[in-house]
């Protein structure tokens, strides 16, 4: 098949995986809101250069990934679709980037195979339909790591210098300096693996740097110009200062072990993790760019892995970086081993078959925990689960022919493996598509119905009206985006807008303001069930009903 074909056959693929139905369940607090409020608003407030979370400054990230939502949204309107777009997209230039280098670094079965397995995969496919920052933060890491292998060998060398900041400095732009963090680690592991530069110049390193200042600077340069001085230094400095948190404290109660994020890739990453459980010696005759970019992406994966190992805050995509090099080093393994006849080992098919199976047992007893979920309720202790349990979600036993369907495809698949390799492993992977496709179409959207759908419900009976609406007791951005809240007029958040002071800065000083204070429009509050009663006491709150764990006040 000409290469032309291919790429359209990758592209019509992609497209067919990521655009459809990535519109059909609510955006999930808090990630995905978080930043599509931020898009809403700028919208809304027409304040371009600066994100602002309700309608005050928000300092977390960068703005490059909201721009290209609010880029979506000005096109297809405000919604869960347009969120969730830019990500579609990248997904779709994803799979196509994975052919044309894995072409380029060995060959054209590489790169196919490379892009199955991204495609095959659960977290990596399923990051793709969400609205959350990272996918293309990850893209240009791994763009930028590209360009660098490509310097080494390069006659002209300016060419990938340029790309190399470039990709560098969006990644800067869309999540912060985290980019260099990840890029600067994997260089001293570089230069200390090999003992020296290698080929490259210290130049070489210096000039991509100063490239990726370029746009962060040109942002930050026109924001001051618009905000004045103070902003540049206040936005610096407080996301410095969140960065520092992150690494050395638990936010919001994401924690866990050292190995938490072993465990999330190699399950997240299933099927092409459990290929790294062989060992297969490189072969001799093997191109020394393959090797050279090899080197890269070893790097480059357990810089990632260690480093967010290390991070007190744990959250399952922090380490979506990994999956770049991961599925590389899957699909080269697969390569090698077909090159050179070698069978899987035995290993490797054990993992295929228990994490497989875990997975299917699990797809098989959702529909019946749905079923079932009255005797489920009473092993419960926590009470807002148990009222979440108590959502009108329609389940049948049908449902769990997925689990099963997906049970015998593992299974079958491994047969097939240990008679043909590269048979059984595209059974695998097919399977494996098929399924994930499944369950973020069929079981996503009743999965929110226990988590969240009742508040969502309640937020939106509000579109567009002028009126305050505040989660007590915990953290919530889709009052915000599904109440459309439209610019606050009282002198009280005025002075926090002028004073460059954020929502999560006074809290505490909000809510009493809501609760107590002289607020100029009509106040609305909803509370977990757990704690209906401690606000049910307070005389200014009416409660008007609950609903799946959610309970809901008017303010007299």
């Amino acid at each position: 098949m000409p290469n032309p074909l291919k790429y359209v056959l990758i592209f019509s693929a992609a497209f067919l995986l990521f655009i459809p139905f990535i519109g059909h369940v609510h955006l999930f607090d808090w990630d995905e809101i978080n930043f599509a409020e931020c898009a809403r608003e700028m919208i809304v407030s027409k304040e371009y250069l600066r994100a602002q979370i309700d309608f005050m400054p928000f300092w977390e990230k960068p703005p490059l990934f909201i721009w290209l939502q609010v880029l979506s949204m000005k096109i297809f309107g405000i919604g869960e679709f347009a969120a969730r777009l830019p990500n579609a997209v990248t997904g779709i230039v994803t799979l196509m980037a994975l052919f044309f280098i894995g072409k380029k670094i060995k060959n054209e079965k590489s790169g196919t195979w490379w892009v199955l397995l991204y495609a095959a995969s659960w977290l990596p496919n399923f990051y793709f339909k969400t609205g959350i920052i990272d996918p293309i933060f990850n893209l240009f890491i791994f763009l930028t790591f590209f360009q660098v292998y490509l310097i080494r060998s390069a006659v002209s060398k300016t060419r990938h210098i340029i790309w190399a900041g470039l990709f560098l400095g969006f990644a800067v732009l869309t999540k912060g300096p985290v980019a260099i963090l990840v890029s600067g680690l994997s260089l001293v592991v570089y230069l200390a693996v090999n003992r020296g530069l290698n080929g490259y110049k210290i130049k070489h390193f210096l000039l991509v740097l100063l490239i990726a200042f370029t746009p962060v600077l040109a942002w930050l340069a026109l924001a001051v110009i618009n905000y004045g001085a103070s902003f540049g230094s206040w936005f610096v400095s407080q996301f410095l200062i969140y960065q520092v948190r992150l690494f050395s404290t638990e936010d919001a109660d994401h924690g866990g072990p050292f190995i938490y994020h072993f465990i999330v890739l190699l399950v997240g990453c299933f099927p092409a993790s459990a290929l790294l459980f062989q060992y297969f010696r490189k072969n001799d005759n093997e191109k020394s760019g393959t090797n050279q970019f090899t080197r890269w992406m070893w790097i480059l994966f357990w810089v990632v892995l260690i480093l967010f190992s290390i991070v007190k805050t744990k959250i399952v995509h922090y380490s979506s970086l990994c999956y770049f090099p991961l599925t590389y080093l899957a699909a080269l393994q697969i390569i090698r081993m077909s090159e050179n006849n070698v069978k899987i080992s035995n290993t490797v098919k054990a993992i295929f078959l228990t994490i497989g199976s875990i997975i299917a047992l699990l797809l098989i007893g959702l529909p019946l925990a749905g079923i079932y979920k009255n005797t489920l309720a009473t092993y419960i202790q926590d009470p807002f689960v148990v009222a979440n349990l108590r959502a009108d979600v329609a389940w049948s036993w049908s449902e769990c022919l997925w689990g099963v369907f997906y049970l015998t495809g593992i299974w079958a698949s491994v047969m097939l493996i240990s008679k043909n390799l590269l048979k059984g492993l595209m059974a695998l992977c097919i399977v494996q598509i098929i399924t994930i496709q499944a369950t973020v179409i069929h079981f996503t959207p009743k999965i929110e119905a226990y988590s969240q759908k009742a508040a969502i419900d309640f937020y939106k009976g509000f579109d567009g009206s002028s009126v305050y609406i505040h989660a007590l007791g915990f953290k919530s951005y889709a009052n915000l985006f599904y109440a459309k809240k439209t610019p606050a007029t009282d002198p009280h958040y005025q002075s926090i807008k002028i004073d460059n002071k954020t929502h999560d800065e006074q809290p505490e000083a909000n809510e009493q303001w809501l609760l107590k204070g002289n607020t100029d429009r009509p106040t609305y509050f909803i509370c977990k069930v757990q704690d209906s009663a401690k606000f049910a006491a307070m005389p200014q709150l009416i409660m008007l009903s609950g609903k799946n764990g959610f309970v809901f006040f008017r303010r007299r």
